[in-house]
């Protein structure tokens, strides 16, 4: 059986994306198997990740969740277990993996006696995973009282816990708008629909659209498509972009605004438009008790901060909604700030015994306090 560094090696070198980590679902599924525990029952609900279940007596369970898929993001560092392909553990999935998996080992070997689900995700990073767990309803078939996660980054020193009250991560609506017009020669344009041009004043009109400052709100843009050749005026654009906020409502709210901006661009331009929603996620909440019982346990031992929102998003906000829970980052700086989803981003492997560790002590805080 592998260990816990072992399992994050394997996985950074053979990195898998969302709904096609079938080799990591394998190791993960050939390992936890040869613990041979009675307790130990292993799910596959969907055809990858896994549930683990571990059952000793007849009361709740405690869930826990790490995510397993990659980004299609090459690779730059110089580590010795560098990605063999052109995608990578950007985002620290496979250090989440390897947390929970060492966490199992832990309560397995321990003989700990609580009910605890262990939730191998697949696709995260399409937002999609975990409402398809949700949805294939195994989570309904145990008495689930609680839910935690964790994701590592570099912008707290290695170590730090951080979390909130309330919201943690935003709520995220991907959003594709198509724009449809005439294409003529750019010697003619009174014969043609700039549908380039429709789409550069939809985004100029999105930019100056009026915010609340006490209504936190992100929108970006990250890939624009238009024209063939450099003549003709081009017949199609499309903006492929994602919003945020602190409500899946609210989020729904700005959309509506946009849908006046187009309609507007349309009667000036002529060109027709199309709104299509893609994945979305409502935001990550953090129970209020379970953070101050983090807080009050692992504060002895560990940097412990209150962070406030970020405008990052994670689907196991679908479980947040569900079961009261507790997510929050674990930093693992060392003074090179690189971001996540970047190509060098690559947490050190003593994080992993750090994520294990604190997963234990609020394990076993929670499971001695009187609820």
């Amino acid at each position: 059986m592998i260990t816990p560094v072992e399992l994050r090696h394997t996985m950074h070198q053979k990195p898998e994306l969302s709904f096609k980590e079938f080799n990591t679902t394998k190791l993960l599924i050939d390992n936890i198997s040869e613990l041979k525990s009675a307790s130990l029952k292993i799910h596959t609900p969907l055809q990858t990740g896994c549930l683990v279940e571990y059952h000793v007596n007849d009361e709740e369970y405690l869930l826990f969740r790490a995510d397993i898929d990659a980004l299609p993001v090459k690779e730059e560092t110089d580590c010795l277990f560098k990605s063999c392909n052109d995608s990578m553990h950007a985002c620290g999935h496979d250090v989440h993996t390897a947390i929970l998996y060492g966490f199992l080992k832990y309560v397995v070997e321990s003989r700990i006696n609580q009910n605890v689900l262990f939730l191998f995700q697949p696709a995260e990073e399409l937002g999609a995973g975990a409402k398809k767990i949700l949805d294939t309803k195994i989570l309904e078939l145990f008495n689930i009282s609680r839910a935690f996660a964790l994701h590592v980054i570099d912008e707290y020193p290695e170590g730090t816990v951080a979390s909130t009250r309330g919201a943690l991560f935003a709520s995220s609506i991907e959003l594709d708008v198509e724009f449809f017009g005439v294409n003529t020669h750019i010697a003619f344009p009174q014969n043609g629909k700039n549908a380039f041009n429709a789409l550069r004043i939809y985004l100029d009109m999105i930019d100056k659209l009026p915010l609340n400052p006490m209504e936190p709100f992100v929108y970006g843009t990250g890939k624009i498509v238009s024209g063939d050749v450099r003549n003709i005026i081009p017949n199609y654009g499309r903006a492929e972009s994602a919003i945020r906020s602190l409500s899946l409502k609210k989020n729904r709210e700005y959309l509506e605004k946009f849908r006046e901006i187009l309609e507007g661009i349309k009667v000036m331009t002529g060109v027709d438009y199309k709104m299509t929603e893609g994945e979305s996620c409502p935001e990550v909440l953090v129970d209020g008790n379970l953070y101050d019982r983090a807080k009050e346990i692992l504060s002895k031992k560990y940097n412990f901060i209150d962070c406030g929102y970020k405008m990052t998003a994670e689907d196991f906000s679908y479980i947040s909604h569900i079961y009261p829970s507790f997510m929050f980052w674990l930093g693992t700086g060392r003074g090179n700030t690189v971001g996540l989803h970047n190509s060098k981003f690559l947490p050190a492997d003593s994080v992993i015994e750090q994520g294990t560790g604190i997963f234990a002590e609020l394990f076993q805080a929670i499971c001695s306090f009187d609820w």
